[in-house]
């Protein structure tokens, strides 16, 4: 069975909505286009978007699960955001020029005991994805189903939060592409490390509520990693069903 490409997302503003894709053109040494573009940065960060932080400094999925529930819609030329969540209205606004909007909208799904969001940053070096270098998740569906088989339930692909998802290979196969280059579609990219994972996972993507031990089934393979993180090599055109294979 020849591995392809089943699904392309991105996540506009880290941890607030994801929005499938069909096709994505990868610029080399970029994240993937608009994803984590925008950050909400609360009331003990100093995030301007001058640089890449890691994720402490904004408010975030592992502390907020509601925020799992967001669904996002950007227009790419506009660069206005839509946001859907099962406990608010619809919502659209100008990320670099009605933040107040959205933080009010954001507002009743956060914690008391949590740090304020106070502001959206926009990232003026690269997407504000959760590794030091501008990074595309690859995720495995033989790995998720290999989870969904340790819980005993189905589970959402979205808990994991990737860009670019594969099936066609075995259960864990990706961790064996740490330091080598995969051709995605027309791209190719350099594995470098395995994606950790927190509390987020445990969030339900529909409800936004915490309902199955992720981080748990993870420990039984003696880690808690899953999908790998790339960085692009050489530009290129993905699209679903495009092939996947070592470059």
């Amino acid at each position: 069975m020849t591995a392809r490409v089943t699904g392309l997302w991105r996540h506009p503003i880290k941890s607030h909505g994801r929005e499938a894709l069909r096709a994505v053109s990868l610029t080399a040494g970029q994240t993937l286009p608009f994803d984590r573009l925008w950050a909400v940065a609360h009331e003990k960060s100093s995030a301007d978007g001058t640089e890449w932080l890691p994720c402490v400094n904004f408010s975030r999925v592992s502390k907020v699960p509601a925020l799992m529930a967001i669904t996002a819609t950007l227009d790419e030329g506009t660069e206005r955001v839509t946001l859907m969540h099962p406990d608010r209205p619809e919502i659209t606004f100008s990320p670099d020029s009605e933040a107040d909007q959205f933080l009010d909208w954001v507002r009743p799904l956060m914690p008391e005991n949590r740090a304020a969001s106070t502001r959206v940053v926009r990232s003026r070096v690269r997407g504000m994805t959760d590794s030091d270098f501008a990074s595309v998740t690859l995720c495995n569906m033989s790995s998720h189903r290999a989870v969904e088989q340790r819980i005993g339930t189905p589970l959402s692909v979205h808990r994991w939060r990737g860009n670019i998802w594969i099936d066609g290979l075995a259960p864990w196969e990706e961790f064996d592409w740490i330091d080598r280059e995969v051709r995605i579609g027309e791209a190719v990219l350099h594995v470098r490390e395995r994606t950790d994972r927190c509390m987020a996972t445990t969030a339900n993507p529909d409800t936004g509520r915490r309902d199955a031990d992720t981080l748990g089934a993870l420990e039984s393979w003696g880690h808690q990693d899953f999908s790998v993180r790339a960085e692009v090599v050489r530009s290129g055109r993905v699209a679903l069903n495009d092939s996947v294979e070592r470059a």
